[in-house]
């Protein structure tokens, strides 16, 4: 099966080119190595100084202050809904309990005037 669009191959058989023999596998070096790396002359950089500590300390303080700007934007209002969202967070569980309360007597009180009229 071939390509039907496609064009002919000069060689058609597939074993006319040199290939892989059929055999042993190529031996492999059985001392091959990796280099040894060049030796490092400088010193490099103590770890735990004097100094280390305070860029650490400044470090955290750099972070808290960006997370406590962050969250303070973060809970500005933005708009109607963002208004009214944080005024619903500020409201205590008791108080929003209270108003279900209110709004369901309300309701309530309704529903029996309408009772009491269409009964009539």
């Amino acid at each position: 099966m071939g390509n039907l669009c496609g064009k002919e191959s000069k060689d058609s058989d597939p074993f006319a080119q040199p290939g892989r023999t059929v055999g042993p596998a190529p031996s492999i070096q059985s001392n091959a190595r990796a280099p040894i790396p060049p030796k490092i002359s400088s010193q490099g950089r103590p770890l735990g100084g004097p100094s280390a500590s305070t860029e650490i300390s400044d470090a955290r303080r750099a972070a808290a202050k960006a997370a406590e700007e962050r969250a303070a934007r973060t809970n500005q209002p933005k708009g109607k809904l963002g208004r009214e969202l944080a005024k619903e967070k500020q409201q205590s569980r008791t108080n929003t309990l209270g108003e279900a309360s209110r709004d369901e007597r309300r309701k309530r009180d309704a529903d029996q005037g309408a009772e009491a009229r269409n009964w009539n």
